[in-house]
This record gives C-alpha cells, structure tokens and sequence, in this order.
C-alpha cells in the first residue's frame, strides 16, 4: 500500500477573487465556493479533479481574525501574480508518514469546514521543506472529502512537475511513498509546479 497520495494542488493569490477569475480563465470553467479555515485565516475555492483529487484556489481571508501562527503554504510571504505554490498528498496514518520523513515537514493539528474533518501537518514556520515545494500531509477523518461533492466539470490532471534545484533529492525521499508517476522531479534552477491538465477544450498547463 501506497502511503502517499495525491490528494489536491493549492494555487496561492493575494485576493481569492483574483485568483479564482485566473484558474476559470485559463481551464474554461467556473470554480466552487469554498469556505474559511478559521484556525489560519484563509479561504478558499474549488475545482474537482475527478472522484479523489481536486484543486485549491487559496489566499488570506481579509476579514479573518489573524492566526497566532504563520499561515501554512507560507501565504503571509506570497505576493505577487497567481501561482501554484503547493502540492498537497494524502495518507491514511499522518504520524506513521511523518516518522518516514524528516524534521520540518510540520506538527498534526485538527481542523474541520462544516462537517469535513482532517489532521494536517502545518511547519511552526508555515515553510514546508526544500523552500515551500515539497508536498503537504493530510489525513481525512470520517470518510468525508472535498473531491466527489464539487461538480465535475471534466477537468483532469494528466501530470504534475515539480522543478527544483534539489529534484532528485525529493524524488529519492518522496518516490518510495507514492504510487508510480505521481509527481515528475525535474533539476531546474529555479523552483516551480507545472500541472497539465486535460479540459472540454484541450490541454491547459497552470504553473
């Protein structure tokens, strides 16, 4: 068994309005509305990916009271266009996950939205490994998940790049956890996700 799964992609905004206007334009597709995550003060919106993944449109939620915490995804330090900034992969046993991995991949904490519940490890510091771009842990509680109550809309990611200057070095951690071609690691110098996806009108790559 797999202990790592693509569960979902966050792109980060500086308004949420902003960024759900970019993702509908460049996929040809309207997005749903998400809600708030009062523990961090963001929100969000969302776009299946088909019955077990979907995509995040996230930005800090202006009228939220301020965490006593940096925000995870490092979204206090974004600025700047729209942008994919985080890879977000499940597991059904976070701590057993967390005691494969090394320090700085974050601390469990509980959080809920209505009646979705799950444990996510958040950095102290809101900066996940290798600057940001290796992938946050989630674990579901009760069965319930985002991805099969958003309308499907015929989008589907076809394959997920993360460039790094230390790819092979996440890929050497990450591989083993995951299934097959779940993410492809690429040397580059400079950081980024590239996601393709297949669309009613063709295929659209967001980074």
């Amino acid at each position: 068994m797999n202990l790592l799964t693509l569960d979902h992609l966050a792109l980060s905004c500086e308004t949420l309005a902003e960024g759900t206007e970019h993702v509908a334009d460049m996929l040809g597709v309207a997005l749903s509305p998400g809600g708030e995550h009062a523990a961090m003060g963001t929100h969000n919106s969302l776009l299946s990916l088909g019955p077990s993944e979907y995509f995040e449109v996230i930005s800090i939620n202006p009228d939220a009271k301020e965490p006593d915490r940096p925000r995870w995804f490092n979204i206090d330090n974004f600025s700047g266009a729209p942008r994919l900034t985080n890879w977000i992969v499940q597991t059904p046993d976070l701590d057993a996950a967390l005691a494969q991995l090394p320090d700085g991949f974050g601390t469990p904490m509980s959080l809920e939205r209505g009646d979705l519940r799950w444990r996510m490890a958040v950095p102290d510091s809101g900066v996940l490994p290798f600057g940001g771009w290796a992938p946050a842990l989630i674990e579901w509680q009760n069965d319930l998940h985002p991805a099969p109550r958003l309308p499907d809309r015929g989008i589907r990611l076809t394959a997920l790049r993360l460039c790094h200057p230390d790819a092979e070095e996440i890929a050497t951690l990450l591989a083993p956890l995951m299934p097959r071609d779940t993410a492809l690691f690429e040397p580059t110098e400079t950081p980024q996700l590239r996601a393709r996806f297949a669309t009613p009108t063709g295929e659209v790559v967001l980074t």
